[in-house]
């Protein structure tokens, strides 16, 4: 097996993985939470997305891979992370945009894993992924792209139910 095949062959296997996970034990979580706490667990997910800052190190460390496309994944990665972080801040401080931002964030993320994998595909650097940014790719890659599912789910089904409880008044 080569290394490109053993990339994608992770991929598949960790997302199959956190797929049973997710139906064992986070939908059932996210039904008892409100709509907020579930749209703001999942959206902290992607506060991980920092994470692709390492793509440097791994450059410098050997790993062959065109500036290009290492920043358009750090540029996508940034720009989902400061998405994440400003829903996060209308989440909790409970206004209205925060649904617009959802779907914007769920759009960018599907955009920017998309091209960075068509990025590494077409420039032939999948199976050169080494070190730290190959456990990004095989596993945290898989775990925000299932928490963009339950994301989406979220959005539809609940869409009918408020975002925020009005508290009772006694």
């Amino acid at each position: 097996m080569n290394s490109e095949i053993a990339m994608y062959m992770a991929q598949v296997l960790n997302t199959g993985a956190f797929i049973a996970l997710a139906l064992w034990y986070v939908v059932p979580r996210l039904r008892n939470l409100s709509r907020s706490s579930a749209l703001m667990a999942l959206t902290a997910v992607h506060l991980g997305r920092t994470l692709c800052l390492q793509i440097y190190a791994s450059q410098d460390a050997g790993m062959k891979m065109a500036n290009a496309v290492r920043d358009q994944i750090v540029i996508g990665d940034l720009a989902g992370w400061a998405l994440a972080l400003m829903i996060l801040f209308c989440l909790h401080s409970r206004l209205r945009v925060s649904i617009a931002l959802i779907w914007l964030l769920v759009v960018e993320t599907v955009l920017d894993f998309g091209s960075g994998t068509i990025g590494y595909i077409l420039a032939g650097t999948i199976g050169e992924i080494n070190g730290p940014s190959w456990l990004v790719v095989a596993v945290y890659l898989p775990m925000v792209e299932v928490a963009v599912g339950l994301t989406i789910w979220q959005l539809i089904t609940r869409r009918g139910e408020p975002l925020f409880k009005t508290e009772g008044r006694g």
